[in-house]
Order: C-alpha cells, then sequence, then structure tokens
C-alpha cells in the first residue's frame, strides 16, 4: 500500500500550498513535475529534498535510483491529483532547493553571453527563453523588471515550461537599475533590441561579452535601456507583422550571438 492515500493528510496539504509563491519563497523551495523535468533537474546538480510517486502512474521507478538524500512517498493516485499542477501527470513530484541567485553570485566566463528579459512575467514565456538559452549555450537568463520582487523561477508553471532548464542555466532576477548597474560593473556590452533599433542584429558585433536585452511584445524595453545602450538593434522583419513573440526574438538572437560566436572561433 501506497505511503500517503489520504487527501487529507498534513504533508498533502503543504505540498498543496506550495502552488503559491508565498508558502514557496518561505520555504524556498520549488516543485518538480514531471520525469523529464526531474531527470534533467538532476542532471543539472539539483539534489530534491523530498520526491513523492505514484505507482499507478509511473512507467519506470528507476528514477527512485538517482534520488540520494531525498526521502520518498509513495503516493495513491487520488492523493497525486491532489498535488500535481499539470494536466496528464506521469506520476512524478518532487521538492527541491528553489532555483535563482543574486546577480554578484553569477560565475560568468571572460566572452559571456547573457540574455536579460525585462518586464517579461508570463510563465509560458520564461520558460521559452530558457530553453532557447539552454539550447544556445547562454551563460545567464536575468530578469529586469520595476521592483525587487522579480520574476519567481521558482513558478512549477516555469519549472514545467522551461522543461527543467531553469536548473540548467543560471538565473536571476532584480530590478532594472540593479541589473544595468551589474552589467556596466561586469564590462559588459548592451545590446538592446528595439523595432527602432538604429542597426541591424546580424550587423552588429555579438562576439565579446554581450547583455542581448528583450523587452515586451506590448511596450518593449523602457527608456533607460535605450538611453543607456551600447548599441539598439532590430530585428529585420519582412511580413506586415511588426512585433515577434518575445521569446522568439530571444531566441533570434542569441542565434546569431552564437553563429557569429562560431565563425569567429
Amino acid at each position: 500500500m501506497p505511503d500517503l492515500t489520504s487527501t487529507a493528510n498534513p504533508r498533502v496539504k503543504g505540498l498543496a500550498r506550495l502552488r503559491t509563491r508565498r508558502h514557496r519563497d518561505a520555504a524556498g523551495v520549488t516543485l518538480i513535475e514531471g520525469h523529464d523535468e526531474l531527470a534533467l533537474a538532476l542532471d543539472a546538480g539539483v539534489r530534491p529534498t523530498e520526491v513523492y510517486w505514484a505507482p499507478d502512474l509511473v512507467r519506470d521507478a528507476a528514477l527512485l535510483e538517482r534520488m540520494t538524500g531525498a526521502r520518498a512517498f509513495s503516493v495513491s493516485r487520488e492523493v497525486f491529483a491532489r498535488i500535481a499542477y499539470r494536466e496528464s501527470p506521469d506520476g512524478w513530484l518532487a521538492v527541491a532547493p528553489a532555483p535563482g541567485r543574486p546577480l554578484d553570485a553569477l560565475v560568468l566566463r571572460p566572452d559571456a553571453l547573457v540574455l536579460v528579459a525585462e518586464g517579461v512575467e508570463k510563465p509560458g514565456n520564461v520558460g521559452a527563453m530558457l530553453r532557447s538559452a539552454e539550447a544556445f549555450g547562454a551563460d545567464a537568463v536575468v530578469i529586469a523588471s520595476a521592483d525587487r520582487a522579480g520574476t519567481d523561477f521558482a513558478n512549477p508553471n516555469v519549472v514545467r515550461a522551461s522543461k527543467g532548464t531553469v536548473f540548467a542555466v543560471p538565473v536571476a532576477s532584480a530590478s532594472t537599475p540593479e541589473v544595468r548597474d551589474w552589467l556596466r560593473r561586469n564590462g559588459f556590452r548592451t545590446v538592446v533590441t528595439t523595432p527602432a533599433g538604429a542597426g541591424e542584429l546580424g550587423r552588429t558585433d555579438l562576439t565579446g561579452p554581450s547583455a542581448l536585452v528583450i523587452g515586451t511584445e506590448a511596450t518593449g524595453v523602457t527608456d533607460d535601456w535605450l538611453t543607456g545602450a551600447d548599441a539598439t538593434v532590430v530585428i529585420p522583419m519582412h511580413g506586415t507583422v511588426n512585433s515577434l513573440n518575445a521569446s522568439v526574438a530571444a531566441a533570434v538572437v542569441l542565434f546569431e550571438a552564437v553563429r557569429q560566436r562560431t565563425s569567429v572561433s
């Protein structure tokens, strides 16, 4: 019989509370749901403190062997339905330390490539940016915002949308002034994407330490970024739509940066 069979169990109720940011922040944890997401997190060095698995749902219980140090609980199908946050769950849920670190804790190579997104909060967009950043080998993803609260990288929907890459790419969030000051202190060339950019993306040098800045589809980046940019660039488009989805724009600029760096090397 599974360890947990009642949805009224205090541990089950505690897991349900972790769906809200207030409780996650207080505990300093996140939820990782799904076999593939959990496997990628483990590959990135994440060490869950607890893992919950439903024998009736999992296809392969071998993942348990990698949960060194984690308390493991088998749960009934009914309990898993209560603690899961995704549709069609596959029977895996873990509690792990929340991703993210202070800006000054990011350790970057001399020619680092950093993606900066201002005001991007939708889990789907954040997750897609993280997947592109991991795919193209970006050194970090930084979310700049109007206040110190920043993006909730521990949001289970960000973890899900990123397919677990939120654990594979160093991430940080801070206010826009803090991010701009950090970039200046660390010698980054700030390249801001905007429809009114002074140069084309492909004609702009992205081979040195570069911060590629993306804004939201609705308002773009704030004036602070435009006035302080080392370069403003436009992504050439020949259709009738004048704006790309923010995550798509991020993928385009990251691809161009990697293309240039590969050509140089």
